[in-house]
This record gives structure tokens, C-alpha cells and sequence, in this order.
């Protein structure tokens, strides 16, 4: 059973170190020590674990950690004005707005105000429109993780047939474009697909980022599948409290596929070391340097 586990931990752990390496040598020959600007707005307590665990990985990395902490009611020009200046700041190689913003800020205005070669999130526009035409890009953090778990574990993904469950800009429409340029067949799937589980059966690699627990149950999982699960769901246990559960019902999931992500300790951890990978080959890219990250 342990072989079918998918371990992002682990395997977040290892491109955190290999990352520290890479930025000791930018450093040591070329005097360039990357550095990631974090802005949280607003009291959010989600969104405050999630900067602190950013800021703590930055600097374990021995990269330069820039954080902005701003009010909720911080307007959305104050917003954009500090953007723009750490757009200038040559010791900013990349730029992560925490969201979600307050309601009188219009996400979208503030993710297209950052510098598309320092936007280490991947979800400006350009950067959207250059991984969808094959260009090269920052690629939104999540996908990215997600695409080298499954490399991992299956190597060359040509035409093999993915079904990405979700359509959202954050994951689900990138995840199917980094598995069309690896040359899968991809299905995208979501809440008015007909026979959902007819749909999931037929993947090779199944990607559930819908954000419904534990909708995808282990009798759609084709045998042998490859099962990476994005979800992220806070349920009931009945004696009382909380648990984490994901998209797939895990249980029923890891009877039936080759391999499959648990949830935690599967996608999440990846998210933060690709944006900290994201952030090392944004320093070199405005360096104009080569990076040794594959």
C-alpha cells in the first residue's frame, strides 16, 4: 500500500534543498540573492498561515524575504501604488499578493498591476496567455507541483489520457495546459459535466481540483490510475471537531489506483516550493543568467 502513496512532502522537501544550493551559488558567483515580496491585506487567519509558512520557507532557502503586512481597509490605489513599487525595486524578483483581497478590492485589477516576469504566482494574464500558446512562463504554483508529482512517478506522459476535474484559473484550466504540452489527451471536467464518473473512469491520470469533499468516489478511479488530489475540504468528524479530507474519497481511492496523493501531506506542500522555485528562475531570468533547476 505505501508504494501507491504519493509523498509531496518529501518531495517538496528535496526541491526546497536543491533550491537552497541553487541560490548559494547565485549568490557566490554571481552576487544575486533572490528576492520574493509577500503582501498580506487584511486579518484572515487562513491567509496568515499561509504567509508565515511562505516567509518561513523563503528564508530557509536562504533567499531575501520581503514582507507587507497592510490593514483590511487599505484601499485598492494604496494597494496598487505599493505593487508598483516593488515592480521597480531591483531586489524584488518576484511579487505575491495574498488572496483572497477584501471585498472592495478588485483581485483581478491588483494580479495585473504586478510585473509579469516577477509574477511568481503565474495567474497574470500574460503569463496565463503564454502557457497557453507554449511560450515560456511562471507557471501558477499549484499545477506546476502537481505536473512534477506526476512526472515523478510516470516519466514521459505522452498520450496518456488526463482528466482534469475543475475549470478554475488558479488550477484547473493551467493543469490542463501543462498536461496538453506533455502531450496527453485532456479531458476538462466540472459541476455540468453529464456522468461524471463515466468521464473519471476513462483517465490514465485523474487531477481532482472541484472543491467538493470527497466527491470522487473509488469505483470511478480506473484501475491503476495515477490520482492527484487537489482538494482541500474542512468536514465534521462525528465524535466532535474537524478533519482535512480531499476530492477523492482516499479510502476507497487508494484500493483501485497505481498511485494517489493523500491529502494532507500530497499537493499542498508542493504549492510553496514551486513558488519558491518560481521566484529563483524569475531572479536569473531578469539577470539574464542560466539556472541549473530542471
Amino acid at each position: 500500500m505505501e508504494h501507491k502513496i504519493i509523498d509531496g512532502k518529501a518531495f517538496a522537501d528535496r526541491l526546497v534543498s536543491q533550491l537552497a544550493v541553487e541560490v548559494a551559488r547565485l549568490v557566490a558567483e554571481h552576487h544575486l540573492l533572490p528576492g520574493l515580496a509577500v503582501v498580506l491585506v487584511g486579518e484572515d487567519p487562513a491567509s496568515q498561515v499561509y504567509v508565515r509558512n511562505k516567509v518561513r520557507q523563503t528564508e530557509a532557502t536562504g533567499m531575501r524575504s520581503i514582507e507587507h503586512r497592510l490593514p483590511a481597509s487599505t484601499s485598492e490605489n494604496d494597494l496598487l501604488a505599493l505593487v508598483d513599487k516593488l515592480n521597480r525595486d531591483p531586489a524584488v524578483h518576484g511579487i505575491l499578493v495574498q488572496m483572497p483581497l477584501p471585498a472592495h478590492i478588485n483581485d483581478q485589477s491588483v494580479i495585473n498591476a504586478i510585473d509579469p516576469d516577477k509574477d511568481v504566482d503565474g495567474f497574470h494574464v500574460i503569463n496565463v496567455g503564454r502557457l497557453t500558446t507554449g511560450l515560456p512562463s511562471l507557471v501558477s504554483c499549484t499545477p506546476q507541483g502537481c505536473l512534477m508529482l506526476i512526472k515523478d512517478r510516470l516519466g514521459s506522459l505522452s498520450g496518456k489520457h488526463a482528466v482534469v476535474v475543475g475549470r478554475s484559473n488558479i488550477v484547473g484550466k493551467p493543469m490542463a495546459a501543462l498536461l496538453l504540452r506533455e502531450h496527453c489527451t485532456v479531458t476538462i471536467a466540472h459541476s455540468r459535466t453529464v456522468d461524471l464518473a463515466a468521464e473519471c473512469r476513462r483517465a490514465d491520470i485523474l487531477v481532482a481540483a472541484v472543491g467538493k469533499p470527497e466527491l470522487i468516489r473509488g469505483d470511478w478511479i480506473k484501475p491503476g490510475a495515477t490520482v492527484i488530489d487537489v482538494g482541500i475540504n474542512r468536514v465534521a468528524k462525528p465524535d466532535g471537531g474537524t478533519r482535512l479530507v480531499g476530492d477523492v474519497a482516499f479510502d476507497e481511492a487508494v484500493k483501485v489506483a497505481g498511485a494517489i496523493t493523500p491529502v494532507p501531506g500530497g499537493v499542498g506542500p508542493m504549492t510553496i516550493a514551486c513558488l519558491l522555485r518560481n521566484t529563483v528562475i524569475a531572479a536569473c531570468q531578469q539577470a539574464k543568467l542560466p539556472t541549473n533547476l530542471a
